[in-house]
């Protein structure tokens, strides 16, 4: 019983001594090296930080105590796959010394180009736009490095696109917003006159998405992404709704109700601008679709259809891919009317039985 006893104490005082004895820890997230279990921090001296190399210098930091912990923190953040050698010189007692090492992230790629828009294959002449969606966030300042227009002999065409000061992404960063030149579809505008359209009817080209392309987290993209596409004629007519069909559902069912078009319309404007409206004028809230080369808008609602009157409505700022509106040609000479229209509505009634 005595020698149990006597164990126990014994390894009792061992654990004391272990936990109370000088230790060093590297707080990764925090990018800090801390030194803990020593009583005397009038000395923050004694605790250094290196590249763990023969005949290097220390690093250059600054030293703060806080909660009983010596703190060092390196001036410089911390680099993936370098070790560091951290020493505290303990007065009165032996150094100690731990060595640590950032692991490198994963550079695997993953990002992929998810979508572009429009998904025609044919193109106007006076095509205005794409919207690149990617699936995953993107880095900042390379798209116009990045992105390619190829004739159908694998030349580049020379400055096809609008390049902005500022890149046109979405909340996300996952959806780039990328404009053919306007000044080039306009025929009495300087590049119109000095290079010509960027696209011409019946030619073939190929947009060309480098895999180089940086995502949010420094990696390239998994892979190249190309569109190949052929060019129609321009067009310059303005939409007439009119035109549109509307297919309704049967009442007490799940079924969507779908608008089609006679041509494609542009994507995310058709996402923003269209919405089922019953009688009251209240919203009907479902999911929203675009589908068939974005010639078919479909509506599935979150609660069965009940019977009655609805109408879509419609946005005068839905855009075909020429940049045409409802009753509205396209019109260049004032960019900013591409991005802010005015808001107006039109509605489409239809009945649910």
């Amino acid at each position: 019983m005595q020698f149990s006893v006597m164990a126990r104490g014994l390894f009792t005082a061992c654990l004391l001594y272990f936990l109370q004895a000088p230790q060093i820890q590297l707080d990764q997230q925090a990018g800090v090296f801390r030194l803990t279990g020593i009583s005397d921090l009038s000395r923050p001296e004694i605790f250094n930080v290196s590249v763990d190399a023969p005949n290097v210098p220390g690093l250059a930091g600054q030293r703060r105590i806080e909660d009983g912990a010596l703190i060092f923190v390196p001036s410089y953040p911390l680099q993936p796959g370098v070790r560091y050698r951290a020493v505290a010189r303990v007065p009165g007692g032996p150094d100690v010394t731990a060595v640590f090492e950032i692991p490198r992230p994963d550079m695997t790629p993953t990002t992929v180009v998810s979508n572009v828009y429009p998904t025609a294959s044919v193109l106007p002449e006076n095509e205005l736009k794409f919207y690149i969606q990617f699936s995953a966030p993107m880095s900042r300042g390379e798209a116009y490095s990045r992105i390619h227009l190829l004739d159908s002999s694998g030349k580049p065409v020379e400055m096809p696109f609008l390049e902005l000061g500022e890149e046109l992404w979405d909340q996300a960063i996952r959806r780039f917003t990328l404009f053919f030149d306007p000044g080039r579809i306009k025929t009495d505008l300087v590049p119109n006159q000095e290079l010509g359209l960027a696209i011409r009817e019946g030619g073939r080209y190929t947009l060309v998405i480098d895999a180089a392309w940086l995502d949010g987290d420094g990696k390239s993209l998994k892979t190249d992404f190309r569109k190949t596409f052929t060019v129609g004629p321009p067009d310059r007519e303005p939409i007439d709704i009119q035109r549109w069909m509307v297919n309704a559902p049967a009442s007490n069912t799940m079924q969507p109700v779908s608008v089609e078009f006679p041509e494609p319309l542009d994507h995310e404007i058709l996402l923003r601008e269209l919405a089922v409206v019953d009688v009251s004028g209240n919203r009907v809230d479902g999911a929203a679709t675009i589908d068939r080369e974005e010639k078919r808008w479909r509506l599935t609602p979150a609660e069965p259809w009940k019977s009655g009157a609805y109408s879509v409505r419609v946005g005068t700022a839905v855009a075909d891919l020429a940049g045409n509106m409802i009753d509205r040609p396209f019109e260049i000479d004032v960019f900013d009317r591409v991005e802010q229209p005015a808001r107006e509505t039109r509605s489409i009634p239809f009945n649910v039985q």
